[in-house]
């Protein structure tokens, strides 16, 4: 296993009380493998891939787990040991490449300050790594456009220049924070199609944070279903779409409109993500749940294994987590 994370516990302290962002989250990614990490605003997928990559701000703080690399504990790194890690074997993509960017720097300095931490080359074999990085993730002309600034890029560009940043140094796993958020369709067919080509070409691993079914369609081996900072399932992309378990699952993939259907509105799940600070007793998701059952309000159902998935619901058992 190339990235472990073991109960990851992240909180954040607020003035009206503790939030668990993420509570006791479990998975794994192989080499060359595509994980994607799936569901709504505020289901703890940002903030655990800020919390693998050591990115966590105050109030938020790791309480507990592990995340290993190759079987290294990173939660275990002093501050200069993960800053040689981060960026070189393990990389991130972040949400909005406009704001990622810094926007008075031109793009070829950006990328030489990765290269120059991480990789030793002379200053004429960085600007060679630069043109190369550029060139790989396919922008024309790259010895030309590095001396760019990110304003004068389109939006799709700019993505392209946050992939190459984030390649510049060979990582071994690549994080790619909803890489295709405020792109048009044909830009997002593009990036997905470079991520799926370049996970092709290096082997490298890509845990891939969204909250597009779509995209994990078109580019995940496998993925975890997240709600309210907890897994609720994991399956292999084909299972998942096949037959999904969770009644949150279900509920995210009767949302996609369809072309074949003759429906007057589109399905919507009832009701609102709960108040992190006020948390349902038992099963997060029973306010919501068309399967509710009285044990739902009152426990929380562990992960179980499902012939080849995971699901974390007592309608496929009545194994109960321990606080």
């Amino acid at each position: 296993m190339l990235l472990e994370i073991k109960k990851l516990k992240t909180e954040f302290s607020t003035k009206k009380g503790l939030v668990r962002a993420v509570n006791d989250v479990s998975f794994g990614v192989d080499k060359g493998e595509i994980l994607a990490i799936v569901g709504e605003s505020g289901s703890g997928k940002s903030v655990t891939s800020l919390s693998i990559m050591g990115l966590l701000q105050k109030p938020g703080r790791i309480l507990d787990g592990e995340i290993l690399l190759k079987d290294e504990d990173l939660l275990k790194k002093s501050t200069s040991e993960l800053q040689k890690i981060r960026g070189n074997r393990i990389s991130m993509i972040f949400q909005e490449p406009m704001t990622s960017l810094n926007p008075v720097y031109r793009i070829k300095k950006q990328l030489l300050e990765s290269i120059n931490i991480h990789m030793n080359l002379s200053k004429e074999d960085a600007l060679k790594r630069v043109v190369e990085c550029l060139r790989l993730v396919g922008i024309p002309s790259p010895e030309k456009r590095m001396n760019d600034y990110p304003h004068q890029m389109s939006g799709g560009m700019r993505q392209r220049v946050m992939i190459a940043m984030a390649l510049s140094c060979h990582p071994e796993i690549l994080i790619a924070d909803e890489p295709t958020t405020a792109l048009d369709v044909t830009i997002q067919a593009q990036i997905l199609d470079l991520l799926y080509d370049l996970r092709q070409k290096f082997g490298m691993a890509v845990l891939l944070i969204t909250h597009d079914l779509g995209v994990v369609a078109e580019a995940a081996d496998r993925v975890v279903v997240m709600y309210c900072g907890k897994i609720v399932e994991e399956a292999g992309v084909k299972d998942l779409f096949t037959t999904p378990r969770h009644p949150y699952t279900i509920g995210l993939l009767e949302s996609i409109p369809k072309l074949n259907e003759d429906r007057e509105k589109l399905y919507m799940i009832k009701g609102m993500v709960p108040d992190p600070l006020r948390m349902p007793k038992g099963c997060s998701f029973s306010d919501r749940c068309e399967h509710c059952m009285e044990k739902c309000r009152e426990k929380m159902p562990t992960l179980m294994s499902v012939e080849n998935q995971k699901v974390r619901c007592f309608l496929y058992g009545d194994s109960v987590e321990e606080k």
